[in-house]
C-alpha cells in the first residue's frame, strides 16, 4: 500500500484505515502544511467515536484499534520515505505503524509532525472486532500475523541496533493548534509511540515505546524459526496452528509445495492469490531458506518436518530422480492435513489461476477425488492410464479419500518413480482396469471416484498449444479456464522464461512486490527474460 502512494501523483498522500472517518480538520491541517518546503511525515491517532465526550489523555486514545488506527500522511510522494527497505508487513497486524515512524527518525530523510494532540479522525466502536479480537476489544496478537509482523521490524531497519539510536531527534515536532493556527514544537518522543495503551493501561504486544521495545530484538531472532519449536520463536507456524487461521468455510485450503530453486515462482502464484483477494492457503518449504524467505514475505507458511535431501536447483524437473523425491512429499503433506479434518487443493506453484476454482470443486461432493488430466490429444479418453496429473487436484477430508491417499502414500513410498504413477495405479488401477467411461476411475475398495478435470476449465501445458498462443489470457478466457498448468516444458529455466513472457507472471523478485498495473509491470518482464537468458547462458 506504501508502494502504491508512493507511485501517486498527488502532492500529499494519506495513508489511513477505510473504517476510520477523516474529519474537515484533516483537510485544513494538511492545506498548511503544503506550504512546507521540506518533506514531512505527519502521524496522528484516530479516535473512538464514542469517547468525544469524555476527557481522556492523548496517549490513551484508541485503545483497541491497534496500528490500523494511525493516520500518516507526507508530501512528496516521489521522494522517499526513508533510508531502507520496507518490509512485507502485513497491514493492521501490528508493529508496521511503530516500525514506519522509528526508520524515518532514524533516516532523518523527512520532518515527523506528530499531531496526536489534535482530532483528525474517528474510528467506529467495533473497529477491532472487525478483524478479529477477543471479547475484552483487545486484539489477537498471538496469530503467526503479529508474530511474522514483529519478526520483520527485528530484522529491517535500525530498531535493533543500539549503537544507531539517537535520545532525541532533531527532525521530530509535535503539532499544537493555538486559536485557527498550527504551530511546531520540538520534542524528544513521539506521543504516538503508546498509542496502545488502553484505558486499562495494558499493552498490546505491538505496543511499546519506540524506545524500550527489546522483547524483539534478541540475538539469533531468525536463526530461532524453525518448524520443530515454532513458538519459541514467538510465531505459531505449526501446520495446525495455520490451518485454523487460514480455511475457508467448508474447511477448505490450497496447499503449495516449494523449495529455493522455485522461490521467485511461488512468490508470482502467491501474487496472484493476493490479487484475486483470496487467503486460505498454506505453503510448505521444503527448505529452512525458502522457510526463512516465506516467512519475511508474510506468507502463511510451515517446514516439511521429513524434507527430501540434495534438492537441485536446475536439475529438478519432471523425471529426475530429484523431482521423484520432492512430488513424494505433497502426498504425504496432504494426508496429513486430510487427516487434521481439512480438505485439500494441492496446486503446484507453477498453475496459473485466472479464478478461484475452490467453490466448483467442493460441489462435486463427497468421496469424489477431483484431478487435472495431463492427456494432450484433443480428443478421445483424458482418463488413460498414467494421465491422472498429481500436480492439481482436490482432496476431501472423508472416509473414503484418506483411506485410498494412504494406498497412494504407502504405494509411492516404495516406488522407484515420483508419486505420479501410484496415484493412477492405485487409484484407476494397473493399465486403467477402473476406469468408468472416458473421464473417471472408480477405486473399488473404498468407493471413491476420481473425476478427471474439463481440460478448457483446467488445462495442462500441452492442452490446444495454449502457451504458444500470442495471447493466453483471451485463448483461456474464451474457454472458461479457471487455471493454467505450466507444464509439459522440461526445465526450471524454460519454465520460468515461457511464464514471465505469457505475462501470465505477479512478481518481481527485484523489489520482493507484487506487480501491480500503478508498478510499471511491464518494463519489469523485460527484464525478467534478460535475467533468465542471462543465467542460461551462464
Amino acid at each position: 500500500m506504501v508502494a502504491r502512494a508512493q507511485s501517486s501523483d498527488s502532492d500529499i498522500c494519506v495513508f489511513v484505515d477505510a473504517d476510520v472517518v477523516l474529519l474537515p480538520e484533516t483537510v485544513t491541517l494538511l492545506s498548511n502544511f503544503s506550504r512546507i518546503d521540506r518533506d514531512w511525515l505527519l502521524v496522528s491517532m484516530s479516535r473512538n467515536a464514542s469517547s468525544l465526550n469524555e476527557e481522556i489523555p492523548a496517549d490513551n486514545w484508541a485503545a483497541d484499534s491497534g496500528d490500523r488506527g494511525l493516520i500518516m500522511a507526507w508530501n512528496n510522494p516521489r521522494n522517499p520515505l526513508l533510508g531502507g527497505v520496507i518490509p512485507s508487513f502485513l497491514y493492521g497486524r501490528g508493529a508496521h505503524s511503530w516500525w514506519m515512524a522509528h526508520e524515518v527518525l532514524s533516516s532523518e530523510m523527512r520532518l515527523l509532525f506528530d499531531a496526536s494532540s489534535l482530532v483528525l479522525g474517528l474510528y467506529p466502536e467495533d473497529f477491532s472486532a472487525k478483524r478479529g479480537s477477543s471479547d475484552s476489544g483487545r486484539l489477537l496478537d498471538g496469530s503467526w500475523e503479529y508474530g511474522v509482523n514483529r519478526h520483520l521490524a527485528a530484522v529491517y531497519g535500525s530498531f535493533c541496533h543500539r549503537s544507531l539510536r539517537r535520545h532525541h531527534s532533531p527532525m521530530l515536532y509535535e503539532v499544537v493548534k493555538h486559536s485557527e493556527d498550527y504551530m511546531l514544537r520540538k520534542v524528544e518522543e513521539p506521543t504516538f509511540s503508546n498509542f496502545v495503551i488502553g484505558k486499562e493501561h495494558i499493552v498490546h504486544a505491538e505496543g511499546d515505546s519506540l524506545r524500550t521495545k527489546e522483547n524483539i530484538c534478541l540475538p539469533g531472532h531468525l536463526l530461532n524459526y524453525s518448524s520443530d519449536n515454532p513458538e519459541a520463536a514467538g510465531v505459531a507456524h505449526s501446520l495446525g496452528m495455520l490451518l485454523q487461521f487460514v480455511a475457508d468455510q467448508n474447511r477448505s485450503v490450497v496447499l503449495g509445495v516449494a523449495g529455493a530453486s522455485y522461490r521467485d515462482m511461488l512468490m508470482s502464484w502467491v501474487c496472484r492469490f493476493r490479487h484475486l483477494g483470496f487467503t486460505n492457503f498454506v505453503v510448505c518449504a521444503l527448505d529452512q531458506e525458502t522457510y526463512e524467505f516465506s516467512i519475511l514475505q508474510g506468507l502463511p507458511v510451515f517446514r516439511d518436518p521429513l524434507p527430501p535431501k540434495n534438492v537441485s536447483f536446475d536439475d529438478c524437473h519432471f523425471g529426475t530422480q530429484c523431482f521423484k523425491r520432492v512430488t513424494k512429499v505433497k502426498s504425504r503433506i496432504v494426508l496429513e492435513i486430510l487427516r487434521m479434518g481439512y480438505n485439500v487443493l494441492l496446486s503446484d506453484v507453477d498453475v496459473y489461476w485466472f479464478h478461484n476454482p475452490l467453490q466448483f470443486l467442493h460441489s462435486l461432493g463427497p468421496a469424489i477425488f477431483a484431478a487435472q488430466t495431463d492427456e494432450y490429444n484433443e480428443t478421445g479418453p483424458i482418463n488413460l492410464p498414467r494421465r491422472l496429473n498429481s500436480g492439481f487436484y482436490y482432496a476431501r477430508s472423508d472416509h473414503a479419500t484418506i483411506t485410498a491417499m494412504e494406498m497412494v502414500v504407502k504405494h509411492a513410498t516404495k516406488s522407484n518413480s515420483s508419486e505420479q504413477p501410484s496415484f493412477y495405479d492405485i487409484l484407476c488401477g494397473k493399465e486403467g482396469v477402473n476406469r468408468l467411461g472416458d473421464d473417471r476411475c472408480l477405486e473399488p475398495s473404498t468407493n471413491l471416484t476420481v473425476v478427471f478435470l474439463d481440460r478448457d476449465l483446467f488445462p495442462n501445458g500441452a492442452y490446444r498449444g495454449l502457451w504458444e498462443r500470442r495471447d493466453i489470457p483471451s485463448a483461456c478466457r474464451e474457454l472458461g479456464c479457471f487455471v493454467i498448468h505450466n507444464n509439459w516444458v522440461n526445465g526450471r529455466r524454460k519454465k520460468l522464461q515461457r511464464q514471465m513472457a505469457s505475462g501470465l507472471w505477479d512478481y518481481d523478485p527485484n523489489s520482493r512486490m507484487c506487480l501491480q498495473s500503478w508498478g510499471g509491470a511491464g518494463s519489469f518482464r523485460v527484464m525478467g527474460q534478460f535475467h533468465v537468458s542471462d543465467d542460461k547462458d551462464n
